[in-house]
């Protein structure tokens, strides 16, 4: 499998601070993001526990496959689709933890959402919160996951037209985020891959600057996975900026005859360590 990459995560141009955060185990195919909630500084530091603590779990296991998986076993899942819920429940516990010892913390909390490439067919997607991870395959985006919103509720429900959740001030409230309690269910699923596909994390602050057919038109456009990000996150900062950006953008390459050699790039823009 040979994988292009590139990320880059935005203060925004309201915000004070960047509470996005985001993490690479390249070694694995393995890519986090998280967007964090509670103020001052507490926001970032759910974040980067939460992308960090997903990697190193996974590091774990992958150093140890007997390591006890955290939570219940999802039956007709993979392995590598259980370990990744396992490790976002292992972040879930982590961020509540540091949420009761800091006064200062409490309430924080976070959203994430991880793919890991399983092989050259599959792959792994684990995510909590309203932070998104679209396909775009040819001309069609397809969003992979569903938000963890009260506006998503619900439209899923019939009681809201997306244009009126898109224009309702209750975008922000979430049904289900990291670190509020002391369990947290996960939503997973696998989805098939196909040489060309681009898999797009992003947090909900370009999502809520840019359309679906902006997002299409950049991700087609920019072959680099690094200019794609770059570009994504200008023009949302252009739109308004009124929340914290970032973007991950994941290619699967086709393949050169010969070529074998995984092409990996890393931008560690602010929020992010």
């Amino acid at each position: 499998m040979q994988i292009a990459f590139g990320a880059r995560s935005d203060t925004g141009r309201a915000r004070e601070n960047n509470e996005d955060n985001f993490a690479f185990a390249p070694e694995l195919n393995l890519f986090v993001l998280s967007d964090g909630m509670g103020g001052l500084a507490a926001g970032e530091v759910a974040s980067k526990l939460t992308s960090e603590t997903v990697i190193a779990h996974s590091r774990e296991a992958a150093r140890n496959p007997s390591l006890p998986l955290i939570g219940e076993h999802l039956d007709g899942m993979s392995a590598h689709s259980n370990r990744l819920a396992s490790a976002v429940r292992t972040a879930n516990r982590m961020v509540y933890a540091a949420a009761q010892d800091n006064e200062k913390k409490r309430g924080m909390g976070a959203t994430v959402v991880a793919l890991w490439l399983l092989d050259e067919v599959r792959v792994s997607i684990a995510h909590v919160g309203d932070s998104r991870i679209y396909r775009l395959r040819g001309v069609d985006l397809v969003q992979l996951t569903e938000d963890h919103s009260f506006v998503a509720e619900q439209v899923r429900r019939g009681m809201m037209t997306k244009q009126e959740a898109e224009n309702s001030n209750m975008q922000s409230v979430l049904l289900r985020a990291l670190g509020v309690e002391p369990e947290v269910q996960v939503d997973v699923n696998e989805k098939d891959l196909l040489e060309g596909d681009t898999l797009l994390l992003c947090s909900d602050g370009l999502t809520r600057e840019l359309s679906n057919v902006q997002i299409s038109a950049t991700l087609s456009e920019m072959e680099d996975p690094q200019t794609a990000a770059d570009q994504l996150i200008e023009l949302a900062n252009e739109a308004g900026g009124e929340d914290n950006i970032t973007a991950v953008v994941v290619r699967y390459v086709p393949k050169p005859a010969g070529a074998f050699k995984r092409i990996g790039k890393w931008f560690k823009g602010p929020g992010n360590r």
